[in-house]
């Protein structure tokens, strides 16, 4: 019978579902030795099966029991041994991928202020797991932050006091690490001739948006920071604001915290710059003048923080989009590209064009003279997630032993 391990990637409005098969579990569930085969065979595990699926606003609980009962059955998926979960925020106690007891779930309950929009949600899919296959069914927490858990600490750290950095744990975090673990795994496979990649800048657009600057595999920067509300203009989050903007609203207009933080989450962005949609493919279909300038001010973002990665790195490679926006989206990738031949970057208009985000397909979109590449890439965080949680399970089966 098939080993399989479940992947649950929930997100603040989705949920992709995975099933991976990894022929090492039965060793490891057995408590045996793993054969240098299995250990192989779980370092890639094959996917099977996977589903995207919408969450809806009220009645949650109900609906994600029927979305995994339903993705199960439809799948023939009845062995699992592991279930591993995306989880956005590890705060400073969890910069790894590590098996979810109790003690755990309450430190990360604690973390929900600063991922309002997906902690809660997370931690559903793990009660919930647990509650279908039982309590000797691990349940993995794969850490989205951990990803920039050594990032210098010039782009780390805030100047603010440090008794309040070290009292309250403050500093930036980073975001959206699955997503950029993805790409960059995919740049190497694709310029072996780059030293681990080479000077990489990455952008993963979609809902939310982040931008991360890369050194031959190690991350030196990235935009979201103590919380995935800094950085690039998202969806319905208004990404960097000057912060005394906030003390004025709470000043003035007697702004709650829970007011600042649902407008800065749910209402700002391109939503609240078009006053339209914080969806993308709806801005780029309509005619409204606040609509086209809510693009423009989202790639003028975007732009400026190429320019700002570029210098931290000290030139550039390659530059690699992901994401819903970043692989469907030719118009917008090339708004953002425009006018940057200074650094090297030449987009061949043809080769955009046809990159559309098509399933498993990766596409240079960059002139072939050009000495940058630009890339689009399918991002598939959950073999990243599969691969951190068949780490820990290879783990727990060598302490074991």
């Amino acid at each position: 019978m098939t080993a399989t391990l479940l992947v649950v990637d929930a997100g603040s409005a989705s949920v992709k579902l995975a099933a991976y098969d990894i022929r090492g579990l039965d060793a490891i569930s057995l408590r045996l030795p793993p054969s240098p085969a299995a250990n192989a065979a779980t370092q890639n595990p094959r996917r099977i099966a996977r589903a995207h699926e919408q969450l809806p606003d009220e009645q949650q609980s109900i609906a994600f029991n029927a979305m995994l009962n339903s993705f199960l059955e439809q799948n023939a998926i009845g062995d699992v041994r592991a279930v591993a979960h995306r989880i956005v925020h590890g705060g400073i106690s969890f910069s790894a991928s590590c098996v979810l007891d109790a003690t755990a779930e309450r430190a990360l309950l604690a973390l929900s202020e600063l991922a309002p929009l997906h902690l809660p949600i997370a931690l559903d899919w793990v009660r919930l797991c647990r509650a279908i296959f039982g309590p000797d069914v691990p349940q993995i927490a794969v850490f989205d932050t951990a990803f920039f858990a050594a990032l210098p600490a010039v782009a780390q750290r805030y100047a603010i006091p440090l008794d309040l950095q070290k009292t309250h744990g403050v500093r930036r975090f980073g975001f959206h690490g699955l997503a950029h673990d993805s790409m960059l795994r995919r740049i190497q496979h694709l310029r072996p001739d780059l030293d681990r990649g080479g000077r990489i800048i990455s952008l993963q657009l979609g809902g939310g948006c982040s931008i991360t600057a890369i050194d031959r595999g190690v991350p030196q920067d990235t935009s979201m920071g103590f919380s995935p509300l800094e950085g690039l203009v998202m969806s319905t989050r208004s990404g960097d604001i000057d912060a005394g903007l906030l003390t004025f609203l709470e000043r003035t207009a007697g702004f709650t915290a829970e007011r600042l933080e649902r407008v800065l989450n749910m209402e700002s962005g391109l939503l609240g710059l078009s006053g339209l949609s914080g969806d993308m493919r709806t801005l780029l279909a309509s005619k409204s003048v606040d609509a086209e300038f809510a693009i423009e001010l989202y790639c003028y973002r975007i732009r400026k923080y190429i320019g700002a990665y570029i210098a931290v790195l000290g030139g550039i490679d390659v530059i690699v989009f992901g994401g819903g926006v970043g692989e469907h989206a030719p118009e917008v990738r090339e708004r953002i590209l425009a006018g940057m031949e200074w650094c090297g970057v030449t987009l061949d208009h043809d080769r955009n064009d046809a990159a559309r985000g098509t399933e498993e397909t990766d596409a240079r979109i960059s002139s072939s003279q050009g000495p940058v590449d630009v890339w689009v890439v399918a991002v598939d965080e959950g073999a990243v997630l599969a691969r951190e949680a068949a780490g820990v399970l290879r783990g727990r089966a060598n302490d074991n032993l």
